[in-house]
């Protein structure tokens, strides 16, 4: 009789400690675990020490609740200009709700995987290959609008999708190469041309200014010069005006000296032609003087009334002296003698 009791309570003993191991769960931390009981789900057990009813309640599904990642296998999708590709990506996700991650989905990995497929070609075939290469960040804000849309019911958040690698055929990188090419060649002529323009343009201002600048200096200089010879006139007229003055008073000497400087320059004119080749003129002073004085002598005769009498206060004129008249001659040609003087 007592070795029955002692086997029933050894029995009874095993049966709670295995009543009590069956009644405590410990979960881990980032893990949450659901309890169904008679396959009912009834509550989600946190991390750390939970009780359950043991022999009633079990662990239904295991939950890793941390962000995790998914690789996305590659696929060819067909562009909206007809170009085919090969996409692959990745995509960040995270368990929010456990029942519903466990309950409203099966195989929540693959399903996920699968919804991001479908999209990417749904994005991708909507877009040129150009804006496929060049638009990556509006591709993967695109995809995670879509996805996370779709998969909140299921308890999960898409906290990223990144497309990994875009790969055209290689006949078609080669055509991009080129055409890279070709648009850097002609930014280059572009640039070429541009610089070619502007040097130009430099150039004719420079020329233009130049140009102005002589004509202001033309000018200037005509004025100038319009302004010296209307100062040169001016003397001349003053200048005539005194001798006119000087020849109404019976200044003789006034008359002479302006004859004179007449009969000096029209020599000076003589000497300076460029049509003259030989010259004969008297070099002593006294010729000059004498030739001045003839001048002198008929005007003197003019204001005396012919009978060759000077005024009263006008000098001596000193007597002509006995020479050769200037003469002018030009040498016509070799071998002919040179005209001779003529006796005064």
């Amino acid at each position: 009789m007592f070795e029955g009791v002692s086997i029933f309570v050894i029995v009874l003993l095993v049966v709670v400690l295995l009543a009590i191991f069956q009644g405590i769960r410990v979960i881990p931390q980032g893990s949450n675990w659901t309890v169904e009981r008679f396959g009912r789900y009834t509550k989600t057990l946190e991390p750390g020490l939970n009780l359950i009813i043991p022999f009633i309640d079990r662990v239904g599904a295991k939950l890793n609740m941390m962000e995790q990642v998914l690789d996305i296998p590659s696929q060819e999708v067909i562009t909206r200009d007809n170009a085919m590709v090969e996409v692959n990506g990745v995509a960040f996700y995270q368990v929010l709700d456990a029942a519903k991650a466990a309950y409203e989905v099966s195989g929540l990995e693959n399903a996920i995987v699968n919804l991001t497929l479908t999209n990417i070609r749904t994005v991708m075939g909507s877009m040129d290959l150009d804006e496929l290469l060049s638009k990556r960040d509006e591709i993967n804000h695109r995809l995670i609008a879509v996805v996370d849309q779709a998969t909140h019911p299921w308890g999960v958040k898409v906290t990223r999708i990144e497309i990994r690698d875009i790969n055209p055929p290689r006949d078609l990188v080669d055509s991009m190469a080129r055409q890279m090419k070709a648009e850097r060649e002609k930014r280059a002529r572009i640039l070429d041309a541009e610089g070619v323009r502007a040097a130009e343009i430099l150039r004719a201002e420079g020329q233009k200014q130049a140009i102005v600048l002589e004509a202001e200096g033309r000018r200037e200089a005509a004025f100038r010069d319009a302004e010296a010879r209307e100062r040169a006139a001016e003397a001349e007229a003053k200048a005539t005006q005194m001798v006119s003055q000087a020849i109404a008073g019976g200044n003789i000497q006034a008359v002479n000296y302006f004859v004179a400087t007449k009969y000096v320059d029209a020599l000076r004119s003589l000497a300076t032609a460029p049509n003259q080749k030989v010259l004969m003129l008297p070099v002593d002073a006294t010729s000059v003087l004498g030739a001045v004085g003839g001048i002198a002598e008929l005007t003197r005769a003019a204001f005396g009334g012919g009978d060759g009498a000077s005024p009263p206060d006008a000098p001596r004129t000193p007597p002509r002296s006995t020479g050769t008249v200037p003469q002018v001659g030009v040498a016509t040609s070799p071998g002919s003698p040179p005209p001779g003087p003529t006796p005064g």
